[in-house]
C-alpha cells in the first residue's frame, strides 16, 4: 500500500508513467490506470489514513530506502527544538550557565584517522594520494556499511535531516545533508554549515554530497577491509559519506573538509586551505595554518580585525572564502582574559563538547580534562563580534602565517620565510605534542602533518604547494613562521611564549614593522630573525640566546632538524631542488 500512498498528492504521474510503459497492452494498462484513478478519488475524499509525505522524505526513502512511514523526520528543527530532543533522549545532555548545550560523544573523544577510507573507483581513483592518509575502500564494502548504517537508522523512532552549505561564495559552494540518529550531531551541523535562508531551503533541491551518521551502531569488524568496530567511509562516485562506530561530532565537520579538498582543486582549480582567516581595515587578508594548539582559532579571533574564519577556507581567483558556518574552538584552558570572543560566543546554540560542570550551577570547568584533552565548543560565527558576514573576501592574502607550537625551545618565535621556505615549512606542517596531551605522551614529540592538515588531504601534498606558491607568487604575498611554543628550553624546562608577544608580532606583520626589520641568520634552520619587534623582549627573537646551557641547545637543536629532514624524505619524489635547500642543515 505504501508504493500507492507515494502518489495520492500526484496521481497524474502514476498516469503518465503507466500511459508509456504499458502502452502495447491495453489491458494491463486500463487496470492499472483504473488504480490511478481510486488514487485520485482518495485524495478528493480526503481519505484520512493516508500519510502525505514531504519532499524531503520521498527523496529519502527512495534513495537511502528511509522508512519515513515508522520514522518521524524532523527537518531543519530549530534552536529550541534540538535543545528539547537533546535533554529528553540523549544521556549526558544539560544546559551550560551561559545557555550552551552541554553533550558527550561517548568512548570517542576525538576523530578516528586510522579508521578513515576512501572508496576506489574510476572517476577519483587517479588523482588521490592513496597511501598511510588515504586507504582504498571497495565500493561493494562501502555499500554493505551504508546499508547498515540505513538500517540502524530506521530503527530510531526520529532521525534530522539538516540541510546546509558548504562554501560562502555562492560560485563555489555545495549543497550538503546531513542525516542523524542525535540532536546534538544536528545542532552541531547546523553551526559549522552555513545554514540557507528560507527562501534558498525552497529552493534547495537534492543535495551534493550526503552525510549518513548512524555513530551509535558499530561497523562489522569482520566486513572486508573494517579494522575495529568504527568505520567512516567517504565515496566520491555516489557522493556520500557513512559513519559508524564513533560518535563524535568531528567527524562530519572533517569528512566535509574532506570532500572540499577534493573537489575545489580537482573540478574548479581553487585551493582548499586548512587554514584561519582575517581581514584588516585596509582590505589586507592574513591566512593562519596551524595544528591543533598552535593558535590558529585564538590568533585569527583578533579584535582589531574581521574574523574570515577559523579553520577551513578556498582561495579562488576571486580572494578567500571561508568553507564553514561556524568555528570550533579548543576549550581546554579557556578564559575571558586571554579569549574573551570564544569565552562569550558560548551561549544559546552553541555545543559544548565533552567538557566537565558543576551539578548545582552548571558552571564549565574549562580547566579540567578529566573526559578529555580535547573538549570543543561549535558556535556560529556569528556570535564572534567582529566576524566578516558573509564570511569572504575579495582581498587575496597579503600574509602566510605558518604557525607551530614547538615543545623543544628551538624554533624562533617569528622568522621570515622566502617562498622556497614557506613551501618546505607548508609540506612539513610541524609542531610538538605535549606531555598530557594523548596517552602514553611524557616528553615533547615532534609530529609532522603535511599542509598542515594530513588527515583530510586527498591529492598529494606537492599539489597543494605548487598551488599555494603560485597564489602567493601571483598576489606578492609574504610568509612568517610563528612559534607559539617554548623559549629559554624544552617543555618542563623552559617558558611557553606569552600569548601577549605572540599578538604584539602579529600586530608588527599586520603595521609592515616586519617587512622593513633588520634581520640576522638563525644557523641550522636557516632562518631569518627580527632583530626587534614591538612589544617582545628583544632577547627572546633568538632562542640560542635563551637557554642556559649551549650545549644542551645545540644538541637540541640539531636533533630536531634531523626530524625535518628525515620527514621529508617523504615528499622528496615530487619536491623542487629550491624547496628540498630550504630545510635545515646540519653541518
Amino acid at each position: 500500500m505504501n508504493s500507492i500512498y507515494r502518489f495520492v498528492n500526484k496521481p497524474h504521474l502514476l498516469t503518465n508513467i503507466v500511459s508509456k510503459k504499458f502502452s502495447n497492452n491495453n489491458v494491463l494498462r486500463n487496470r492499472l490506470l483504473y488504480n490511478s484513478q481510486f488514487i485520485t478519488s482518495i485524495q478528493k475524499k480526503n481519505y484520512t489514513s493516508a500519510k502525505v509525505h514531504t519532499r524531503v522524505e520521498e527523496e529519502l526513502h527512495e534513495k537511502a530506502h528511509i522508512d519515513y512511514d515508522r520514522v518521524a523526520i524532523e527537518w531543519n528543527p530549530s534552536i529550541a527544538k534540538l535543545y528539547e530532543d537533546a535533554l529528553k533522549f540523549e544521556d549526558g545532555s544539560a544546559i551550560s550557565s551561559t545557555g550552551a548545550l552541554v553533550t558527550a560523544s561517548g568512548i570517542k573523544t576525538g576523530r578516528s584517522p586510522k579508521d578513515k577510507r576512501i572508496v576506489e573507483e574510476p572517476s577519483s581513483s587517479d588523482d588521490i594520494w592513496w597511501g598511510p592518509v588515504n586507504t582504498k575502500l571497495p565500493e561493494n564494502v562501502f555499500l554493505i556499511n551504508r546499508e547498515r548504517a540505513v538500517d540502524y537508522l530506521n530503527t530510531r523512532k526520529r532521525i534530522y535531516v539538516l540541510d546546509g552549505f558548504a562554501g560562502w561564495d555562492p560560485k563555489y559552494r555545495i549543497k550538503v545533508r546531513v542525516v542523524s540518529a542525535r540532536a546534538y550531531h544536528a545542532l552541531f551541523m547546523r553551526n559549522m554549515l552555513i545554514r540557507p535562508t528560507a527562501q534558498e531551503l525552497q529552493t534547495y533541491g537534492s543535495p551534493d554530497f550526503t552525510i549518513f551518521n548512524a555513530g551509535g551502531f558499530p561497523a562489522n569488524r569482520y566486513t572486508t577491509g573494517m579494522t575495529s568496530t568504527t568505520s567512516v567511509a567517504l565515496n566520491f562516485h555516489t557522493n556520500e559519506m557513512v559513519i559508524l562506530g564513533t560518535e563524535y561530532a568531528g567527524e562530519m565537520k572533517k569528512g566535509v573538509f574532506t570532500v572540499m579538498h577534493y573537489i575545489m582543486p580537482v573540478k574548479h582549480n581553487v585551493l582548499s586551505l586548512h587554514s584561519s582567516a582575517n581581514e584588516g581595515e585596509g582590505g589586507d587578508v592574513s591566512v593562519f595554518f596551524g595544528l591543533s594548539g598552535t593558535g590558529k582559532t585564538t590568533l585569527s579571533a583578533d579584535p582589531k580585525r574581521y574574523l574570515i574564519g577559523d579553520d577551513e577556507h578556498c582561495w579562488s581567483d576571486d580572494g578567500i572564502f571561508n568553507i564553514e558556518g561556524g568555528c570550533y574552538a579548543k576549550c581546554i584552558g579557556l578564559s575571558p582574559e586571554k579569549e574573551p570572543e570564544i569565552y562569550n560566543a558560548i551561549r544559546f546554540g552553541s555545543v559544548l563538547e565533552n567538557v566537565v560542570y558543576d551539578r548545582h550551577t552548571r558552571e564549565v570547568n574549562y580547566d579540567d580534562s578529566t573526559l578529555t584533552e580535547n573538549t570543543r565548543c561549535a558556535y556560529p560565527i556569528e556570535y564572534i563580534p567582529n566576524a566578516k558576514l558573509p564570511c569572504i573576501s575579495s582581498g587575496h592574502p597579503k600574509n602566510i602565517v605558518l604557525l607551530t607550537c614547538d615543545a623543544y625551545g628551538v624554533l624562533p618565535p617569528v622568522s621570515k620565510l622566502s617562498p622556497s621556505q614557506a613551501m618546505y615549512h607548508f609540506i612539513s606542517g610541524y609542531t610538538a605534542k605535549i606531555a598530557g596531551t594523548e596517552e602514553g605522551v611524557t616528553e615533547p614529540e615532534a609530529t609532522f602533518s603535511a599542509c598542515f592538515g594530513q588527515p583530510f588531504l586527498v591529492l598529494h601534498p606537492a599539489r597543494y604547494a605548487k598551488m599555494l606558491a603560485e597564489k602567493m607568487q601571483q598576489h606578492s604575498a609574504d610568509a612568517w613562521l610563528i612559534n607559539t611554543g617554548w623559549i629559554g628550553g624544552a617543555y618542563g624546562i623552559g617558558q611557553r611564549i606569552k600569548l601577549k608577544y605572540t599578538r604584539a608580532i602579529l600586530d608588527a606583520i599586520h603595521s609592515g614593522e616586519l617587512t622593513k626589520a633588520e634581520y640576522e641568520s638563525y644557523d641550522v634552520f636557516n632562518l631569518n630573525v627580527p632583530k626587534s619587534c614591538t612589544g617582545v623582549p628583544s632577547e627572546i627573537l633568538n632562542p640560542s640566546r635563551t637557554w642556559k646551557s649551549e650545549d644542551g641547545f645545540k644538541n637540541t637543536r640539531n636533533s630536531l632538524a634531523d626530524s625535518f629532514i628525515k620527514n621529508f624524505k617523504n615528499y622528496e619524489d615530487q619536491a623542487t631542488s629550491e624547496i628540498l635547500s630550504a630545510g635545515p642543515i646540519i653541518s
